[in-house]
C-alpha cells in the first residue's frame, strides 16, 4: 500500500476480523477465503482440483488435479501438506505424465488417496480418459509405500465392465474399502467393495439407478452415512443433494435432499473432511468452483470450503460464508463474522448494492440507501501490487467490469472470482477518508452514472475525474 491511510484501512479490517473470529485473549485460528485461489507457502498457486484429503502423521495431505498450463490435459496429481488446512506446502507431484506411457496424453480426474493398514501402502484411485475424448470411462489405480512418494501406476479398467467417471473412495471403520463412481453415462451411481489390498474391485453392492448424479463424497457421523453428490451439468454448478443410510452401502437409502443453495454456492462437491480436535468434531464440505463455467481453464478454478450443520442425526445443512476459520487443533470450523465493509458514495451517501441480493452471475451493481444487508457488504482481499479483489459478502462473487471492457460506461457487475485484471481494484486515496476504486485492466474508476443520487442508479466505469460520484468511503 502506498499511503498511510490505506495501511490504516487494511489494519483496521484485520483487527476487526481477529476480534470477531475468536474469543478474547486467544490467538486467531487460521482463516480461509472462499471463492479464491490458494497460494502455497512458497508463493505458487495450489492445484488440487477435484481432490481429497487424507490425514497422516500429524499432517493433512490434499491431492488433486493439475492440468497442463492453459489447457485441459493431465499434467500431474499434485500433493500438498498442511497442519492447519490453511497454510499449504507442495509435497510433490505423486503421479505425472511420465509415470506411464498411458498417461501422456490422458485425463486424470478426481484423484483420491486412501491408506491400507493391512498391507501398509497408500492407494490412489482416479477417473481416467485417453486425452482425446471421454470414451474410456475407466478407473485408474496407483500405489506407493509412502504417502508422498512416487506412485506406481497399475493401469485403468472399467470396474466389472461398467463405465466409471466421477468417483471417490471410502474406508469404513472396519477397514473395508469402497469405490463410488458414476456409471452408464452418469445416469447411475455404483458402490463397489474393493479387494483387501484396495487395488481392485471385488463386488458391486449397490446402484442408484437413473438418478443422474456425479461428484460423490461420502462420510459417516454417529452411525449415519451421508452420500453427497451433484447433478450432471458439465462445468456449470447445480444443486447438490445427499442421501443417508445407517446400513452402508446396501441401504435402505433415504431419498435425495438438497444441500446448500441452487448452485451449491457456485461449486461442485469433491470431498467432506472430518476434523476431530480437543473441543469437538466438525465436518467440512470441500468443493470446486470450476473456471470452465465462465470460460476459464481447470487450473484457474478456485475452492469453496464450508462448515456443515446437522439439524438432526440424519440431516445436514450448509450456509454460505465468505470466510471460515479452521481451528484444526480444537476441531472447530465456523464462519467468520464482521470482516466486511460497506462502500458509500460520497455524493449521495448511498451504498454499493447487488440488485435484489441476487447471487446470479452478471447481476448489476447499483447504489441504494444503506440498510446493512449482506448484498451491501463487501470483503476486500489483497491480491498484491496494491490491488484488491472486492467480493460480495452475500454471493461470494467479485466486483467485475462486464466483459473486461475498457470503454467508458461499461457496467459494474458481480461475477465468479477469477483473478482477472478486470476484477482487480486499486484503492486510490483522494483525501477526506475517501478513495477512488480504479480497475486494474482499464485504469478507470467506478462511477455512479450521471452523478445521480437516486436509489438504483447503476455503477459503471468512467475515466477518473475529481467528481464526488467517483469517491467512496469504506
Amino acid at each position: 500500500m502506498r499511503t498511510a491511510w490505506k495501511a490504516t484501512l487494511i489494519g483496521a479490517i484485520a483487527t476487526l476480523t481477529a476480534a470477531t473470529a475468536v474469543a478474547p485473549a486467544q490467538a486467531a485460528p487460521p482463516t480461509f477465503v472462499n471463492g479464491a485461489p490458494i497460494t502455497t507457502t512458497d508463493g505458487t498457486l495450489m492445484h488440487a482440483h477435484g481432490g481429497g484429503v487424507i490425514e497422516d502423521g500429524g499432517y493433512y495431505y490434499m491431492v488433486g488435479e493439475q492440468r497442463v498450463s492453459g489447457g485441459h490435459l493431465f499434467n500431474a496429481v499434485s500433493m500438498y501438506r498442511s497442519t492447519d488446512m490453511v497454510d499449504w506446502t507442495h509435497a510433490g507431484d505423486i503421479l505425472t505424465r511420465d509415470s506411464h506411457p498411458e498417461l501422456d496424453p490422458a485425463n486424470i480426474e478426481r484423484p483420491k488417496v486412501i491408506y491400507n493398514a493391512e498391507y501398509d501402502h497408500y492407494v490412489m484411485w482416479a477417473h481416467k480418459e485417453n486425452g482425446s475424448d471421454y470414451g474410456d470411462a475407466e478407473a485408474a489405480v496407483a500405489v506407493s509405500d509412502t504417502i508422498d512418494g512416487d506412485y506406481t501406476y497399475r493401469g485403468s479398467f472399467r470396474p466389472l465392465g461398467h463405465m466409471s467417471r466421477d468417483q471417490t473412495v471410502f474406508v469404513d471403520d472396519d477397514g473395508a474399502g469402497y469405490l463410488i463412481s458414476a456409471a452408464r453415462e452418469n445416469y447411475d451411481l455404483h458402490i463397489y467393495r474393493l479387494t483387501d489390498d484396495y487395488l481392485d474391485v471385488e463386488e458391486l453392492l449397490y446402484s442408484f439407478d437413473g438418478d443422474h448424479r456425479e461428484a460423490p463424497a461420502v462420510f459417516e457421523r454417529g452411525g449415519v452415512y451421508f452420500l453427497v453428490t451433484s447433478g450432471a451439468t458439465g462445468w456449470n454448478p447445480n444443486q447438490a443433494k445427499y442421501a443417508t443410510t445407517t446400513n452402508f452401502p446396501n441401504g435402505p437409502w433415504s431419498g435425495w435432499r438438497n444441500l446448500g443453495d441452487g448452485t451449491t454456492y457456485d461449486s461442485q462437491p469433491t470431498h467432506v473432511l472430518e476434523i476431530s480436535g480437543s473441543q469437538e468434531t466438525s465436518y467440512m464440505y470441500m468443493g470446486d468452483r470450476w473456471a470452465g463455467a465462465t470460460g476459464g481453464t481447470p487450473n484457474e478454478s478456485t475452492y469453496v470450503w464450508l462448515p456443515l450443520r446437522f439439524p438432526s442425526a440424519d440431516t445436514v445443512s450448509m450456509d454460505w460464508h465468505p470466510q471460515i476459520s479452521i481451528d484444526a487443533r480444537a476441531g472447530v470450523i465456523e464462519g467468520v463474522a464482521g470482516a466486511s465493509t460497506t462502500m458509500v458514495a460520497r455524493h449521495s451517501g448511498k451504498c454499493a448494492d447487488v440488485v435484489s441480493g441476487s447471487t446470479a452471475d452478471g447481476t448489476q451493481i447499483i447504489q441504494y440507501a444503506c440498510n446493512g444487508g449482506g448484498n451491501q457488504q463487501w470483503l476486500l482481499q489483497s491480491s498484491g501490487g496494491g490491488y484488491h479483489q472486492i467480493m460480495s459478502w452475500s454471493s461470494g462473487k467479485c466486483l467485475d467490469v462486464d466483459g473486461a471492457s475498457t470503454a467508458d460506461g461499461a457496467q459494474i457487475i458481480q461475477w465468479p472470482c477469477n483473478g482477472a485484471s478486470n476484477q482487480q481494484w486499486e484503492l486510490r486515496d483522494v483525501g477526506g477518508g475517501h478513495v477512488q476504486l480504479v480497475a486494474g485492466h482499464s485504469g478507470k474508476c467506478i462511477d455512479v452514472v450521471g452523478g445521480s443520487t437516486d436509489d438504483s442508479a447503476r455503477l459503471k466505469q468512467y475515466t477518473c475525474h475529481s467528481g464526488a460520484n467517483q469517491q467512496w468511503a469504506l
